[in-house]
Parts: C-alpha cells; structure tokens; sequence
C-alpha cells in the first residue's frame, strides 16, 4: 500500500497525467475540492503533499507547481524531494511533557509561546527527557559536555540554573527541571 498522497488541487490536467501513471509511481493519486481542502490535515495526518498553481492555500505541506514545461521524471524528483522535506520536519520536531522542542530552529514552544535555546541546552533538555530516572551531574558532564573526568566545575549547575530563569521567564514554569539527590530530571518524557 502507498502511503505517500499527492493531493491535486484545481489543477486538472496534471490530475489526469498523474493518474494515468499511478501504478508506476510511489504515490497515491488524488484529486481534492475546495470542500475537502480544510479536512486534509485529519485525513492524511501529514503523510499527503498539496500539488497546486494556486499560492492562497497557505498549507505547509503544498507545493506550487510553476514551472512549465517539465519533464516526467523532473516532477517524480520533485514529488521525491518535497516529501523527504516534510519527512525531516517531523523528525525535528519533539515532545517533551507539554513542550515541543523543534531541533531543526532549537526553539521549545508551548501553544504560542516560543524560546530559542542553546545547541547545549538542546542536548541537555533532550537527554534529561530520555531518561526516566533521575541524571547525576557527571553522567551530564560526560554525556552533554563531553568531559570524562571528574573536573571540578559548576557547568551543568550554571546552564541549568541559566535554562530555569529562562523557562520561567518565557513559559512561567518554575517545575521544568526537578531536582533531588539523585540527579536531575525533566518533568514528562519524549513522545
């Protein structure tokens, strides 16, 4: 079975090439009205690729076709490309308790509000998540920082007191990163 859709909106010409190759293609060929365009996201759930001359859509899974003309194989490629862009952009994207963490812009966002973090806080809040136990701060050391021995430093101390304030600022969440005598910890885990 195909899992990957081509939606053809308002383009009935390239409907009519595509489903006359279908069977030699990776796709799913569909043509979709102005009625279905809003149920698209429920149906497919990102697994679908909006092919279309009109620019007002506004779907973050579309793509305008422009140029023309353009040989079979070239738009096959094309198709190819887009999908694996979209492939990429899930894979970036992490949940994280209540949090989305999008890897790609290092940003975590909360329904609208949005902070841009560190490669270093990235990989902290990333590793405390995967671990359902509390983390020591030399396992942080040698698995974030990369320092193998014992070194009398206050890292892991000071990014997390600095990723707290900035938790709390942005999201005003003061129970981000737990901390007991065992360790550290996040508070929910990775979806």
């Amino acid at each position: 079975m195909k899992s990957q859709n081509l939606l053809i909106y308002e383009f009935e010409t390239l409907y009519e090439i595509l489903s006359e190759i279908s069977e030699f293609t990776s796709f799913n060929v569909l043509k979709i009205s102005k009625n279905e365009i809003n149920e698209v996201d429920l149906k497919y759930q990102s697994k679908y690729l909006i092919v279309t001359k009109n620019n007002n859509l506004k779907n973050k899974y579309q793509l305008n076709l422009k140029e023309f003309p353009v040989t079979l194989s070239k738009l096959i490629e094309i198709f190819n490309i887009e999908f694996l862009k979209i492939k990429f952009t899930e894979q970036a994207e992490v949940s994280v308790g209540k949090y989305k963490i999008n890897i790609n812009s290092r940003q975590i966002n909360y329904g609208e509000l949005s902070l841009k973090l560190t490669e270093k806080e990235i990989n902290f809040v990333l590793y405390l998540s995967r671990n359902k136990n509390h983390v020591k701060i030399d396992e942080l050391q040698a698995k974030v920082w990369g320092h193998h021995l014992k070194l009398d430093t206050h890292t892991v101390e000071t990014h997390i007191y600095r990723l707290r304030k900035k938790i709390l600022k942005v999201f005003g969440d003061k129970n981000f990163i737990i901390t007991s005598k065992d360790g550290y910890q996040i508070k929910g885990s990775i979806n």
